[in-house]
């Protein structure tokens, strides 16, 4: 994880009025805490901290690396045929995907759908915050990558857009 996406990550749990978020992968672990401490009403904390091995730790690295194995073959194959014409959007944070704002209503977009920036694409919900991902691109989904109400990963592929 580079400064750019930690800078993101913090300007995100900022934006969606998080107290605190944990982030944990093999080799860092971030917690960023927001607070009122200062003129604006909001504090961040970072702590990032090398991980050791430890028995707990790796059952859940197991999990996850499990996960990755068996979505990996079906991305590793739309990537390999369209990463030069696709744009790939992907989950700024950890959390639950929802296509639909709520069970009754249409989802946000359909695959064929055209999509403008800023256009609401689906919702994440984490620690029991529905976040609004929006789109950083224009042009028309070709793919959704995600189940209805899966868990998603920092950093997975959730569309598959055609910007031209």
């Amino acid at each position: 994880m580079d400064i750019k996406d930690i800078q993101n990550l913090i300007k995100f749990v900022a934006k969606s009025g998080a107290s605190e978020v944990k982030l944990e992968t093999d080799d860092i672990k971030i917690t960023i805490k927001t607070g009122s401490e200062n003129d604006r009403g909001e504090t961040t904390y970072i702590q990032q901290i090398p991980t050791m091995a430890q028995p707990q730790m790796q059952m859940q690295p197991q999990a996850s690396a499990t996960q990755q194995q068996q979505a990996a073959p079906s991305t590793e194959v739309t990537s390999e045929a369209t990463d030069s014409k696709f744009i790939t959007i992907k989950s700024p944070i950890i959390g639950t995907f929802y296509r639909k704002p709520s069970p009754d209503k249409p989802v946000f977009v359909e695959v064929g759908s055209t999509i403008s920036t800023g256009d609401v694409l689906c919702v994440i919900e984490a620690m029991k915050l529905f976040n609004e991902i929006e789109s950083e691109v224009s042009g028309k989904i070709v793919k959704v990558l995600v189940d209805d109400s899966s868990p998603v990963e920092f950093d997975q592929p959730l569309f598959l857009v055609d910007p031209s």
